[in-house]
């Protein structure tokens, strides 16, 4: 596993909790490294999405993971700044 680039997962158009456990379970295969989540294919900017990709940078976090969400549209991006996840964002 080369660790000297970023880990690029894609998240599907809904993050669904079988989306998200999958997505952990890439993570948990790989030793601690920076991550990319691409959201842009993300379809519904709601409080849903940002549930999830919270608990995706919590699981990533505690397997020494850094997370970063990359395409962000701007309903998004809007609503993971007002719950104080703006510092993921790329």
């Amino acid at each position: 596993m080369d660790t000297s680039q970023p880990l690029v997962l894609t998240l599907a158009a809904r993050a669904t909790p079988d989306e998200i456990a999958r997505l952990c379970a890439v993570l948990e295969r790989w030793p601690p490294t920076d991550v990319v989540c691409d959201v842009g294919g993300l379809t519904h900017a709601d409080l849903a999405a940002v549930n999830a990709l919270a608990r995706l940078k919590l699981a990533a976090g505690r397997l020494g993971h850094r997370l970063r969400f990359q395409g962000a549209g701007g309903e998004l991006r809007l609503l993971l700044e007002l719950v104080g996840l703006a510092d993921t964002l790329l």
